[in-house]
């Protein structure tokens, strides 16, 4: 029953994705590559018997897993005529694919990304908490985590 309370939030979640679509936008992902993203994210409350220093916190440990995924993402927009890079302020474009295909690059490629999106999940994390609160229901949403 570890998420419960992340079942009570839906409507703030749904209010959130809407508000945080524009941060999306503005980043390095598309919406889909965010959609994948948020897949591998599992939302947290750490420390929460204490209202007052408890806080949503994004787990990104899964995120790992998906940052291939989001190259091949890029790649069948770029098969499709778009642009590869929308979106994406690290797309090498051809000669990224090179180097990719001949195993030098990859791997260091997916620090930024994987930084990139921690920082934008613990950015939707925090309007999810600023939500809850706005709406009068941090003290149950807490109290909901801490069973």
């Amino acid at each position: 029953m570890a998420n419960s309370w992340s079942d009570r939030v839906v409507g703030e979640r749904m209010t959130v994705d809407r508000e945080f679509s524009s941060r999306v936008e503005s980043s390095r992902f598309t919406s889909q590559e965010w959609s994948l993203i948020m897949t591998a994210t599992e939302f947290e409350i750490e420390n929460p018997d204490d209202p007052e220093t408890a806080r949503v916190v994004a787990n990104t440990d899964k995120v790992e897993q998906i940052l291939p995924e989001l190259e091949n993402i890029r790649n069948q927009a770029g098969a499709m005529g778009a642009d590869p890079g929308a979106g994406s302020s690290s797309s090498g474009g051809f000669l990224s694919s090179i180097k990719g295909a001949l195993g030098m690059g990859g791997e260091a490629s997916y620090d930024e990304e994987r930084e990139a999106a921690e920082t934008l999940t613990q950015e939707y994390a925090q309007q999810l908490q600023a939500k809850i609160e706005a709406n009068g229901r941090w003290e149950e949403v807490c109290s909901l985590a801490a069973e």
